[in-house]
């Protein structure tokens, strides 16, 4: 697969002309060492996996760091964060100097602990997630955004089913002690099939014999290797008694498929799990336009307890919010709008865009009035609202 520019490099080169660091979160395989690669070209390559440079990082990280020349970048940093203070020495030593160290991590918390005690104003942190449709036509609710699985989609399964088995291996047991990896991926499959249900703990450890603080963890651990996007009800509640869980969602609705045992994208359409799954889709998609444009997450839900509920808001700043409604559907009627009209109607004080994303047809209007301050727009032209 040929490279394929990421919108996220404008915002990663001017931060390296304003910081001496960089460091780049996000899940495995989703990018991370090429695009720093080809940002910066002339950079040396540190892979922090080989357990020989681990070990001698460990016993001697002074010297190895004193022996890096700059720019580098340093792949999967998070496997030994104490590291991040020798750097920050290195950066001293030149604190005008800058775009000079570019980091990866596969596990944000880890990574994001080591940085707020080490590099606290040195580093610009920056979190890449999987392909979206914006960067290329290839991304689609069946395949996902992993760069791999798009590149070679008849060898998708397989590779869905080495990740699984690599991040199990790998990132889970590095964040955590748990010593039953079946259970865990037991766990995995009865998540997916939760998928865009408000979160209930307890639903989730009586089938498996666990605990619910197991469960808590063991969704941290998900959440901190960006698996899954936990999305919170909406802050304010607009005069309405609101639910106060979050909402779950897989990042990646490839590898949510893979995990739900949908082979090919009519089993996709004809699955019950169609419409949560295109719904997770739309949530990654507005992540990932965040993340790319150098903005911080701003995603939530609505759900009072009369049950009105719209699927998204999106503050924008200055009092501006974006509803948004996901239908996994080419038929778009007025009453689809009704849950977002209801929910305008108890808004004041802000400047309120309401928009239904549906599945693209072979022909449409980018977007088209469909009821009263509501817009229809295929989920392929998301981007263009923001």
């Amino acid at each position: 697969m040929r490279y394929l520019p990421r919108l996220i490099t404008s915002e990663i080169k001017k931060a390296s002309k304003n910081f001496p660091a960089l460091i780049v979160t996000g899940p495995r395989r989703a990018g991370k060492t090429t695009l720093l690669r080809k940002c910066f070209p002339n950079a040396s390559y540190h892979l922090i996996e080989d357990p020989d440079i681990i070990a001698r990082l460990r016993s001697d990280p002074r010297s190895y760091i004193d022996t890096i020349k700059v720019p580098a970048i340093l792949d999967e940093i998070q496997n030994v964060p104490e590291v991040l203070n020798y750097i920050r020495s290195r950066l001293d030593q030149a604190p005008h100097k800058n775009g000079q160290w570019f980091l990866t991590g596969s596990q944000e918390a880890p990574l994001m602990q080591g940085v707020s005690e080490s590099m606290a104003g040195r580093a610009a942190i920056f979190q890449l997630l999987p392909f979206s449709q914006e960067e290329t036509s290839k991304v689609s609710i069946f395949r996902g955004g992993f760069p791999e699985p798009l590149a070679r989609p008849i060898a998708a399964d397989m590779w869905f089913r080495s990740y699984i088995q690599t991040y199990l291996e790998r990132d889970v047991r590095a964040v955590s002690s748990i010593r039953d990896l079946a259970v865990f991926r037991r766990f995995l499959s009865i998540l997916a099939s939760r998928v865009g249900q408000i979160l209930n703990r307890t639903d989730l450890a009586a089938p498996l014999g666990v605990s619910v603080p197991t469960i808590s963890e063991w969704l941290s651990i998900l959440e901190i290797t960006s698996q899954i996007i936990l999305v919170p009800p909406y802050y304010e509640n607009f005069g309405k008694r609101i639910i106060k869980s979050s909402k779950i969602y897989f990042t990646d609705s490839g590898m949510l498929c893979h995990l739900l045992g949908i082979e090919s994208e009519q089993m996709l359409f004809n699955s019950p799990f169609f419409g949560p799954i295109f719904e997770g889709f739309i949530a990654s998609e507005i992540l990932k336009t965040q993340y790319n444009s150098g903005k911080r997450r701003e995603l939530y839900f609505f759900r009072d307890q009369q049950g009105l509920e719209v699927d998204f808001l999106v503050p924008t700043g200055n009092r501006k919010l974006i509803l948004l409604e996901s239908k996994a559907s080419r038929t778009i009627t007025p009453q689809m709008a009704y849950s977002i009209k209801r929910l305008r109607g108890y808004i004041s004080n802000y400047s309120v865009k309401s928009f239904l994303v549906h599945l693209p047809s072979r022909k449409q209007e980018i977007t088209s009035a469909l009821a009263p301050g509501v817009k229809a727009i295929p989920s392929d032209a998301l981007g263009k609202i923001f």
